[in-house]
């Protein structure tokens, strides 16, 4: 296993990270079984586990907090807040007022008096920065989270945040989760330069495409995966962005067996060979799928092969457009734009 510093907090972790998005309902996972991932990933050389309080509605918080019992301090903690959860309508979004409530129950979940980064999970066009920040900044200095980031915002309120941070005096946030694989290079043009402007860390997501990398996926087999299960349209051929991946796995299941790696290996080790990135996050549903992307933990790929991977999905292209999670919500509801 490899390991990066955290942007700029000196904290060093692992290249690939731990994500528990599959513990708990989502994945069916049971708590046996994300026990024994997570003892299987520390094994591993991992030292990060990233989870969110709205996987199974809280349940892979508790499971990640069970997991880790007993040795906490060897392991970087960071989950998330923002999205839904419950009917409520202050329940959700990234108000001081919710911020604060969430974290006390995230902690309560996890079993924790402190966690090591806390991330809003997506913008919230409705609250301030400087709501946001101060509110962060607060249980920074309270001692319950150690680091603050964000996670898919789209370039330019990245920036805005760091320059709100510098504004009012406020902390900044230090790390920036966005999706990024083979298939989904977009961030490439304008997230990823952006955060290496600001010297933040960078914890890509979805490295293998929603599964399409895991090598489950080729032509003429029907998809079978969890993620096929819950979203079939992600995966219906006749979709023609899903045509356009499915062209681009064989091609690129190609290079990656002339390159004697595994489709995995591949994709994991393109997002973590851009400058800009210090982790990957893979979320395996078994201790087998860990495995099989732990093998991937020191590959490093050549530049010819890098090349080669250019020519088939060109840099900063996404091949599913309208995938992308970081639009602004103005361009995906008429009413913000016509008021």
């Amino acid at each position: 296993m490899q390991y990066r510093t955290l942007g700029r907090t000196g904290v060093k972790v692992s290249t690939l990270a731990l994500g528990a998005m599959n513990f708990g309902a989502i994945g069916r996972t049971t708590q046996d079984e994300a026990t024994a991932i997570v003892d299987a990933a520390l094994e591993g050389g991992i030292n990060f586990i990233d989870t969110a309080d709205m996987y199974s509605k809280g349940e892979s918080e508790e499971m990640v907090g069970k997991a880790i019992a007993g040795r906490r301090d060897d392991i970087v903690l960071a989950t998330k807040v923002f999205n839904p959860m419950s009917d409520e309508r202050n329940h959700r979004g990234s108000s001081r007022r919710w911020i604060v409530t969430e974290l006390e129950s995230s902690l309560r979940r996890l079993g924790v008096d402190h966690v090591d980064l806390y991330q809003i999970h997506r913008w919230d066009p409705s609250t301030s920065d400087e709501e946001t920040l101060s509110a962060l900044t607060d249980l920074q200095r309270a001692g319950k989270i150690r680091y603050f980031g964000s996670s898919t915002y789209p370039a330019y309120r990245i920036v805005q945040a760091q320059w709100a941070a510098r504004e009012h005096r406020l902390t900044r946030f230090t790390t920036e989760q966005p999706p990024y694989s083979i298939l989904q290079r977009g961030v490439e043009s304008h997230v990823l330069p952006v955060t290496e402007e600001y010297g933040l860390g960078v914890l890509v997501w979805s490295p293998l495409a929603g599964g399409w990398l895991s090598g489950a996926i080729r032509a003429g087999q029907k998809a079978t995966s969890n993620r096929a299960t819950r979203m079939p349209d992600r995966f219906d051929p006749a979709v023609p962005s899903n045509k356009a991946k499915l062209d681009a796995v064989e091609k690129l299941a190609v290079v990656a067996d002339e390159a004697g790696l595994t489709l995995i290996q591949l994709a994991l080790g393109f997002t973590t060979a851009h400058p800009a990135v210090t982790s990957a996050i893979i979320g395996p549903r078994t201790v087998d799928h860990l495995h099989s992307q732990l093998a991937a933990a020191d590959t490093v790929l050549s530049g010819d092969v890098l090349d080669a991977i250019d020519e088939i999905v060109a840099p900063g292209v996404d091949l599913a457009p309208d995938e992308k999670f970081d639009t602004p919500p103005a361009l995906l509801k008429a009413s913000l734009r016509r008021r």
